[in-house]
């Protein structure tokens, strides 16, 4: 920045933005800015230090987020981290309302975003307020009991709603995460400690705390430190962490976060961390998370999917890995793309496509990212990559070599060409000379064909990302331009009216190409100059070219648009607007046209304006569609150009216009000539050009418009309105006149400049060397001379008309209104905004809310009349007349509506267009940048579109625009009109009532008083359509204001009883279903929106602190003063009173709603929807009144289902408001265990956590052993490590008493007097055991939520009243009743946590009879209850509270006498008890162990599956992860050798495996074998259910049951087996998708090598699928180890000579897919040893004796020949898509065999025909590998022969 800037300044701007210097005004920018950070800093720093964070803060902070939209981080570092300061203290208040958060949230962010600008030094945020901030909104202990609404969490409305809620819930989530990642740079340097402390005793795999704790360290461990401060970083988790992802096998949920955690690290530290050893690991596990489907029978886990990685992470930490010595990452992303290269051929298809394609395209993009880091960008205080793991130039090219083959095979995939291009854009910045050449060679056929226009779409948009890689290659590619010429000129044929998709792309790929060419004829300097290079000239030459390109380009247009007229393409009938499709054509050719001519010399543009001026000329066409194509070509014309091409335009049409009007009755047509209409659309298209050149031709258009404006014809005076607009915005508006590639233009002769060198040049942010216009005098006084002369007489006779003094006629009025609103949009930008007094106070504030004025280069004439008032007061008068007089001409309604909503928002740019073209200029940033390089190196035209941008934006931007009178008046207007008698006139007002709403501060406050008066309901004079559009005014639009909801105490006291009350109205008719329909979504959208709004909104004193800080700072000095002492008492006084006010409004607005809720009359709808505005109003800062406690207390027995439900869910939070505190205290775990903990991190079962477990012996069963226990409630605590402070409740003796009657509040005395009620509790109990939706209900949390708060507040006051209800539920047998007595009994279970002794134990004397009573009558429909009742009540409990109820279930789960429905049942409920115990119980799953292991050979299917389970979860907690000691509970591999002797019997027979199915009950015991059977069938059960769910697979003991697995499971496909081979294929299939430790590897491998040695082929043919799968799914670690490698091939080669043909032909296939993924690789030995196979000599065929047995067990040599033969047809099948060198050669081989016997020639016959369709798409490139000899074969073996011949 220079010298004088900073001085005029007074600080060192962080980073400006640079577009402002190139404004026209951008000498009076440093002066503003710095007028308006001074405010801020004044105001933000008063506010806070005056305590208002409302509305003050909050305006100021959104006044500093506009500041950084308008200039970017336009102040001084000091400035910056104080900013920085006050925002995050303000995020992180504890009582801050969510909204507010977000508000403060979203400008932190952007403050934090440019990382480089501020280093650790600079700034420190602790990171404990954020945790504890997302804590309590993620995590909420409130949320789910209604205590705490946030921004829409609950689910409501319809499938759609239910959507946004989803996504609005997240956006919460989304901001509050991004906070974290832009704050943990700046944490401390021993937060890595203190985090690791604070989430490791959350580490317990069994539990959801995991989920948390690696969730948590994903997002807040920071991984950027300076080098030397690594042992306070990452060095102390990373070990850990990783060891625990190495050991994982089972892919839980949370190791995708693990994932995410390595990746961040391996991309802020590349080179600092040692990733050798685990590099194949990475990259099996990337692999396998792609879910690809292998091998011929896969079975896919589903929690596989859900899992799985995500891809934008996995290419980050593939991006980092690469480089360093000896670079072993790419040879591992070589092997990754070589296997899944063939997933990309457009043939394949599958849900994992998508993932691919994002691989492929987010890769390159990766690299580029991190080269640019490594070698162009800016040095700054993070640490720079050691120079040894830069990336050297070979690595790039390794790099861009492994991924050319995929992405050559993606252009043409089936998600399109999008991921290919995007992948390409990237490629070739890094190496163009590698990746553009193979995509020309698919490009130049693809123009050539016609039959597959798919082809031409796809490389062209791939070219149009490489364009720039193209021109710029250089030294790399330096032919490159030389294709320039011929790409364009064989791109013309694309011009194509028959297929519209080939003409866009063709449009964009010229566009693309010509922006970046100067389009000059340079053949001349090959004369001129010597000092050409060779290229040089050849591109001299070919530029001569130019010339017939544009004038073919433009041949083409013209007869597009001829085929493209009204009468061609329409019925008479049909619509005359143009079709989406029509119009997205004009937009492309008018684009393209007008980039061609920007970019072409004079010459050039003089033929092609000559051109199209005879075209436009000699024809006539319709205005509709072919008009406005040509219309626009010539509007293209004269913008280039203006003043060659308004000499030839103007005059013609002026004279032809004058020479048709000429006679006087032509103005009174309805119908005009078309000759006439279209010489008026040409000249109102052609004069959008630089207006000082119009001025000259002013005088000639005034007197067309004097004559047009006024003709009877509405497409007549249509054209002429679009005239006078486009004639005023170009004269009033600032924009820029030129786009060309090169500032200055073309237009210096040869010798001195030649355009050649400007191929592809970026433009020069310090040179653009914009030319603008800028309205001058003339200009100005030309516009106001129009004005006078088209604008005053129209308001005058409209006046006159509203008056009452003048007669017009409808149309009359129309016309005029349209002259009124294109004279306001053609001069906006000059007429200044609506200005008078502002509204009085609508809002109390300390400090002021003032608008900012931005300067947008008009200087307002205060002298002249300012037509924005003239038209404002006309069109209130005109509206009052309409509305009274005519109020259904809606026409001009519209028009008016229209006129007022420009009136307020119109300064000469719209915000749609604005917006849409922010996006497209994004688009075609993206399309055509230079990630490598950086540095804003975009095209000249590109910089100049973002600096118009800039200028419009602070055209657009108005912030906190002042509410005035002026305002008011006509949004009181347009409130009329809301609710005016025609419904579009309504729809239409209501729109921009809602957006005026949105635009000035405050104003709501104001106006929503006027709608709710709408809806008194005494008042007799409002019809059904006012009522109608007042509660659309109401609700609002989709994501505009709501008024109903407005985040506000003073507005909901009003709106929401206003509401209810309406069901009083005399205009309410619930007979009309719109009316109905609005209530409802009414209602629906407030329970939506509403979130809890603050009572307390205190501001702490540290945050007055640093806002005093930012007063007194310097550079820009605030703009006022600090504030006196006395402001500062006023502020704290303020902050009460406005504290006592909110809960005092809170009070009133729940004692209004209960008002409502007493009237008599009001309907039913409107009481309950009463009831739910209640329900919002729960709270956990402040109480319910004790009003509203009685109310929905009396509501639980309410007749109404619904008012039932929503009682039943308050009632759970007014309980947890009434919750008494307990008393907790620390313990010492090493006191309680008496065992000291050893040093470093050992989990698991240690001597320092026995106490915590379930030991029969030791259990409290008395009072004073209860009371000397300490009970730990959490499961997680002490497994993996122990807390800091470990804290548990007191002892019970210690704990406050219960509490009496006398010392109860009154809200405890109502719900205590109601549930001591017999008669009450008798009929809550009769309406919860209804059943509501028959077979849909299940066990209800809120209502368990009910008893167990009943019983946690009132100890067991109420177990009298209820017992004798729950033994009755507990003997019924239905499944409402079951449910209703499962939810109390969890809910007692859960409340008795702080019970005395004796009560527990009285509890549990009464419980457990009426539970097994229960159990013993256990159905199909409650079992599930039952399952979740137990759950929930063990759920977080210490186990030795509930040993009554563990022992109970114990007692015999399979005592077979209900039947078997009833024991599998039992084992259910036993297992959601256990299962929540996870670690703690041991002994009680020794002891289910040792019941089970007899039981093990059950008959039932049921009870199979249910075992099969429940061993899942015996087994679960037997984990082998690192540090974590063995468990004590039962052992996996003891459990699998007592079983394996059981399965003795079927191991030894050879024997067919049957599946036994012997009649129930049969005489004495079974044999062994078919007892082993029965066994089997529960072990394969046990396998299926643990596959999904355990963390880490016990291979070793899996390999021991694989024999009888292969034995049995099926070969076929097919789907009649039994159940015990359907199950041993799933096994099958489960086991070989299992990740496989190194060390497993070996294991595996020796068991698969003796199967393929048994006798059953069935056994040898499922080795080679098992094999297939197993190696595709752990790719990398097997091909780590060469020993495995060679196994695995020995076997493969082995199995071709089996003697069972079907196993040859699956090895030849597993061989294939082995050779294809690149596991195996085909050399040289392989070739000879299946040559030399091949060539074994068959015996000759004996002549057979008539009638002998036929020999058919084949020879040796057979087998032997045929494994050759299917050995080589195995190599040619591997590559599928290509023709590698040695291929010839093998299927010369092949043909020799195509004569032989059978099953040889039947081989060689499928492996020719699968080459010929696989090759067949590219036969032409496949044909030059074969030399003409094997060509002529091939074709004869690939023709069938002729049948005759």
């Amino acid at each position: 920045m220079k010298k004088e800037q900073i001085e005029a300044l007074g600080f060192v701007p962080q980073k400006d933005i640079v577009y402002n210097k190139l404004l026209p005004y951008a000498d009076k920018l440093d002066n503003e800015s710095n007028e308006i950070l001074a405010k801020i800093k004044a105001n933000l720093g008063r506010a806070v230090q005056l305590r208002e964070l409302w509305p003050g803060a909050l305006f100021w902070t959104r006044k500093l987020a506009n500041y950084m939209r308008l200039y970017g981080r336009k102040f001084s570092k000091e400035d910056h981290v104080l900013f920085i300061q006050l925002l995050y203290e303000l995020v992180t208040l504890p009582h801050l309302e969510v909204s507010m958060m977000l508000s403060f949230a979203r400008p932190l962010i952007n403050l934090l975003k440019k990382k480089e600008l501020l280093s650790r030094d600079d700034l420190e945020l602790p990171w404990q307020p954020l945790y504890n901030l997302y804590e309590k909104i993620l995590y909420s202990k409130t949320e789910h009991l209604g205590l705490n609404w946030f921004p829409s969490s609950r689910s409501g409305g319809a499938g759609k709603q239910k959507v946004l809620n989803f996504i609005r819930k997240r956006s919460v989530e989304n901001v509050l995460k991004t906070l974290v990642k832009s704050c943990r740079l700046y944490f401390p340097v021993a937060s890595t400690q203190e985090m690791l402390d604070e989430w490791r005793p959350l580490l317990c795999p069994f539990d959801v705390s995991q989920q948390k704790a690696i969730s948590y360290f994903e997002l807040f461990l920071p991984t950027i430190m300076a080098p030397e401060q690594h042992d306070q970083g990452f060095r102390l988790w990373f070990d850990e962490l990783m060891s625990l992802w190495v050991s994982v096998q089972n892919l839980p949920c949370w190791e995708g976060n693990l994932v995410n955690l390595f990746a961040r690290l391996a991309n802020d530290n590349i080179g600092y961390v040692n990733w050798e050893p685990y590099i194949p690991k990475i990259f099996t596990r990337i692999l396998r998370s792609f879910n690809l489907p292998v091998g011929t029978s896969q079975m896919v886990v589903p929690r596989y999917l859900a899992n799985s990685y995500d891809v934008g992470h996995v290419v980050l930490w593939i991006s980092s890995l690469l480089g360093g010595p000896g670079n072993p990452a790419q040879k591992q992303l070589n092997g990754l793309f070589n296997s899944i290269a063939s997933f990309y051929h457009p043939s394949n298809n599958g849900r994992w496509l998508m993932k691919l394609m994002k691989l492929l395209q987010r890769l390159p993009a990766s690299v580029v990212r991190r080269l640019h880091r490594e070698r162009y960008k800016k040095p700054c205080w993070i640490a720079d990559v050691p120079p040894t793991h830069r990336l050297t130039e070979q690595d790039i090219n390794d790099f861009v070599q492994s991924m050319k083959q995929p992405v050559l095979l993606a252009m043409f995939s089936k998600t399109g060409s999008m991921d290919a291009a995007q992948a390409l854009q990237n490629l070739a910045l890094m190496r163009p000379e590698l990746v553009i050449p193979p995509v020309l060679e698919k490009t130049y056929p693809a123009m050539e064909t016609l039959t597959e226009p798919h082809q031409l779409t796809a490389t062209l948009s791939c070219m149009i990302g490489m364009a720039r890689s193209l021109f710029c290659a250089g030294r790399h590619y330096p032919e490159g331009p030389a294709h320039v010429l011929p790409l364009l000129m064989r791109a013309l044929p694309g011009v194509d009216p028959n297929d519209f998709s080939k003409c866009m792309i063709t449009f964009q790929f010229i566009a693309t190409f010509t922006t970046l060419v100067p389009l000059v004829d340079c053949s001349a300097a090959l004369h001129e100059r010597n000092d050409l290079t060779e290229m040089e000239r050849e591109l001299c030459s070919a530029s001569a070219e130019f010339e017939d390109f544009v004038l073919q380009f433009m041949d083409r247009c013209f007869a597009l648009i001829e085929s493209s007229t009204l009468e061609q393409t329409r019925e008479e009938t049909e619509t005359e607007k143009m079709t989406h499709l029509e119009s997205l054509v004009e937009l492309g050719l008018s684009s393209t046209f007008s980039t061609i001519l920007t970019q072409c010399s004079v010459d050039i543009f003089k033929v092609a304006l000559e051109k199209v001026f005879n075209f436009a000329t000699a024809n006539i066409f319709e205005t509709r569609v072919s008009g406005r194509m040509v219309a626009d070509m010539c509007r293209a014309a004269s913008k280039c150009h203006p003043a060659e091409a308004l000499k030839l335009f103007v005059p013609h049409c002026c004279n032809a216009i004058t020479h048709l009007t000429a006679n006087e009755d032509v103005l009174k047509e309805e119908e005009l000539d078309k000759e006439l209409l279209w010489n008026l659309q040409l000249l109102s298209e052609v004069t959008r050009v630089d207006g000082e050149k119009l001025l000259a031709y002013g005088p000639q258009l005034v007197r067309i418009l004097q004559m047009a404006l006024h003709l009877r014809s509405k497409q007549g005076y249509s054209l002429a309105c679009n005239l006078l607009h486009h004639l005023l915005r170009s004269t009033a508006l600032i924009y820029p006149t030129d786009y060309c590639s090169v500032p200055g233009g073309f237009h210096r002769p040869l010798s001195e400049y030649l355009p050649i060198k400007d191929w592809g040049r970026a433009g020069d942010l310090r040179d653009l060397q914009i030319q603008w216009h800028v309205p001058s005098a003339e200009e100005t006084a030309f516009v106001f001379y129009v004005l006078d002369l088209f604008l005053q007489p129209e308001l005058q006779r409209l006046q006159k008309y509203a008056q009452g003094e003048l007669d017009m006629s409808r149309d009359e009025v129309l016309q005029s209104l349209s002259i009124v609103q294109n004279c306001l949009l053609g001069a906006g930008s000059m007429l200044p905004s609506l200005d008078g007094p502002p509204v009085p106070q609508t809002v109390p504030s300390l400090v002021s809310l003032e608008e900012t004025g931005l300067y947008i280069g008009v200087e307002y004439d205060t002298t002249r009349e300012n037509y924005r008032e003239a038209i404002c007061k006309v069109m209130r008068l005109l509206l009052r007349h309409i509305l009274e007089q005519s109020e259904d001409d809606t026409k001009s309604l519209f028009a008016i509506i229209k006129i007022i909503s420009d009136l307020m928002h119109f300064k000469g740019s719209q915000k749609h267009e604005f917006d849409s073209r922010w996006k497209s200029f994004t688009l075609v940033k993206k399309s055509m940048e230079n990630r490598l390089h950086g540095r804003k190196q975009h095209i000249r035209a590109l910089l100049i579109d973002r600096v118009l941008l800039q200028h419009e934006m602070r055209k657009l931007l108005v912030e906190g625009s002042e509410y005035k009178t002026i305002h008011k008046d006509l949004l009181m207007d347009l409130l009329c009109l809301s609710t005016s008698t025609y419904s579009q006139v309504r729809s239409k007002a209501q729109s921009v009532f809602f957006a005026s709403l949105a635009t000035y501060n405050f104003c709501c406050r104001d106006i929503a008083p006027r709608v709710l008066e709408l809806l008194q309901p005494h008042r007799s004079d409002i019809t059904q359509q006012q009522f109608k559009g007042a509660l659309y005014c109401l609700l609002g639009n989709h994501h505009g204001v709501c008024l109903a909801n407005l985040h506000d105490w003073d507005c909901i006291v009003l709106s929401w009883p206003a509401i209810v009350r309406t069901g009083l109205s005399q205009a309410m008719s619930l007979e009309k279903p719109s009316i109905v329909r609005l209530f409802d979504d009414l209602a629906d959208k407030v329970q939506r929106q509403y979130e809890t709004i603050g009572i307390d909104f205190s501001v702490p004193d540290s945050l007055v602190l640093i806002g005093r800080k930012m007063t007194e700072s310097q550079g820009p000095a605030p703009s006022l003063a600090t504030p006196t002492d006395m402001e500062l008492e006023q502020g704290l006084l303020m902050q009460q009173s406005r504290n006592a006010d909110a809960v005092a409004k809170y009070e009133a607005l729940v004692k209004d709603l209960l008002e409502c809720l007493d009237e008599r009359d009001l309907p039913w709808k409107f009481e309950h929807m009463a009831i739910g505005f209640l329900s919002l109003l729960l709270r956990d800062d402040y109480p319910l009144p004790a009003r509203a406690v009685l109310f929905f207390t009396e509501c639980l027995n309410h007749d109404a289902l619904v008012v039932r439900k929503v009682a039943i869910s308050a009632f759970g939070g007014v309980l947890k408001q009434l919750k008494r505190p307990r008393k907790k205290v620390d313990v010492i775990p090493s006191k309680v265990s008496g065992v000291e903990e050893s040093e470093g991190l050992v989990g698991g079962d240690r001597p320092g956590n026995l106490w915590l477990q379930y030991q029969h012996s030791l259990l409290p069963r008395s009072e004073e052993e209860w009371n000397a226990t300490t009970f730990v409630e959490k499961t997680h605590w002490g497994y993996y490590t122990w807390p800091k402070k470990l804290i548990v409740y007191a002892p019970a003796p210690e704990q406050p008493e219960d509490p009496t009657l006398g010392d109860m509040n009154e809200r405890e005395r109502i719900i205590y007097d109601h549930f001591s009620d017999p008669e009450f509790v008798d009929q809550l109990i009769q309406f919860l055991s209804l059943e509501d939706r028959k077979g849909k209900d299940k066990f209800n949390p809120r209502r368990f939520c009910l008893f167990k708060g009943l019983f946690r507040n009132y100890s067991d006051a109420f177990l009298p009243v209820l017992k004798p209800h729950m033994e009755r539920l507990a003997s019924d047998s239905h499944e409402s009743t079951q449910r209703c007595v499962a939810e109390i009994i969890a809910g007692l279970v859960r409340g008795s946590k702080h019970w005395k002794y004796q009560k527990v134990e009285a509890l549990w004397q009464f419980l457990m009879p009426l539970m097994r009573t229960a159990l013993s009558r256990i159905t199909v429909e409650t079992y599930t209850d039952w399952g979740t009742c137990v759950a929930t009540a063990c759920e977080s409990r210490d186990p030795r509270k509930l040993h009554w109820l563990l022992e109970m279930l114990m007692e015999s789960p399979l005592s077979g006498e209900g039947g078997s429905f009833v024991d599998a049942c039992h084992l259910y409920v036993l297992q959601g008890g256990l299962a929540q115990q996870e670690w703690r119980v041991p002994e009680l799953l020794h002891r289910l162990l040792e019941y089970l292991e007899p039981k093990l050979t059950q008959v039932y299917k049921n009870v199979r599956e249910r075992i099969g389970s429940v061993l899942t979860y015996i087994f679960m907690i037997d984990v082998t992860l690192p540090s974590i000691r063995r468990t004590t509970s039962p052992h996996l591999q003891d459990f699998t050798e007592r079983v394996m002797l059981r399965l003795k019997p079927l191991l030894e027979g050879e024997e067919e495996i049957q599946n036994h199915v012997v009649e129930e009950n049969g005489v004495g015991e079974q044999d062994e074998r078919t007892q082993a059977i029965k066994l089997f069938k529960t072990v394969l059960k046990w396998l299926m259910a643990s596959a999904g769910r355990t963390f880490s697979t016990p291979v070793p003991q899996q390999l021991q049951l694989l024999p009888l697995l292969l034995k049995i499971a099926p070969v076929e496909n097919d789907d009649s087996y039994d159940e015990l081979k359907r199950d041993a294929k799933t096994c099958l299939s489960l086991m070989s998708q299992g990740l496989l430790y190194p060390e497993q590897i070996p294991l595996v491998l020796s068991a698969l090598k003796e199967i393929a040695g048994s006798s059953s082929w069935h056994a040898r043919f499922s080795v080679l699928t098992y094999l297939q799968i197993m190696v595709f799914y752990n790719l990398f670690t097997l091909l780590d180890d060469q020993e495995s490698v060679r196994d695995v091939r020995g076997l493969v080669i082995r199995l071709l000579e089996d003697e069972q043909l079907e196993v040859r032909e699956m090895a030849a296939t597993t061989l294939s897919g082995f050779l294809q993924c690149g596991f195996l690789c085909m050399d040289g030995s392989m070739q000879s040893h299946f040559e030399a196979l091949c060539k074994t000599r068959l015996p000759k065929k004996r002549k057979r004796e008539r009638g002998s047995v036929v020999d058919t067990i084949p020879s040796v040599d057979l087998v032997r020949r045929h494994a050759g033969v299917l050995g080589l047809s195995a190599c040619v099948l591997s590559s599928p898509y290509d023709v590698p060198t040695w291929m010839p050669q093998l299927l010369m081989d092949l043909s020799a065999h195509l004569n032989d016997t059978q099953p040889i020639e039947m081989t060689v016959k499928k492996t020719l025909s699968n080459f010929r369709r696989t090759h067949h798409d590219n036969w032409l490139e496949h044909k030059q590998q074969f030399t003409d000899d094997q060509l002529g074969v091939l074709t004869d073996l690939l023709v069938s022969p002729c049948y005759y011949a």
